[in-house]
């Protein structure tokens, strides 16, 4: 049953990476990957958050099912790290380095600050009082 759960959340995952990828390429330059860029820094704020707040001292208990369908399957499903290494490959091979080393750096270096960002946010939000 947690396969059928993990297809479901990467299903959901997908169709809203497809979304955001078509919302950024309709709107912006589409010779870089702004789309992709994007959503991965998205997803990894939303899983450090979820991470922190649904983790063993997190304030919301939900079963481990749900975290993974969750975790593994909505975020696995909208984040596209596989879209980054090819798009970053055509940038390079289109002899456009630049937007590739650019794309590298700032893929790495926003997505590891989105993860520590919604890490905190999530024990921000456990350490209050109440409900």
């Amino acid at each position: 049953m947690n396969y059928l759960w993990i297809a479901l959340g990467s299903a959901l995952g997908g169709a809203a990476r497809y979304w955001c990828q078509g919302f950024f390429a309709r709107r912006i330059d589409a010779s870089f990957p702004w789309g992709t860029l994007f959503v991965n820094v998205a997803g990894c704020c939303f899983i450090g958050f979820f991470a922190a707040v649904t983790g063993p001292d997190g304030r919301l208990l939900v079963p481990t099912t749900f975290r993974q369908f969750v975790m593994i399957g909505i975020c696995g499903g909208y984040t596209t790290f596989s879209s980054f290494g090819l798009e970053t490959l055509n940038l390079a091979r289109e002899g456009d380095l630049a937007r590739a080393f650019t794309n590298v750096v700032l893929s790495l270096v926003l997505c590891l600050a989105a993860v520590w960002l919604g890490y905190q946010l999530g024990q921000s939000l456990n350490r209050l009082k109440g409900a």
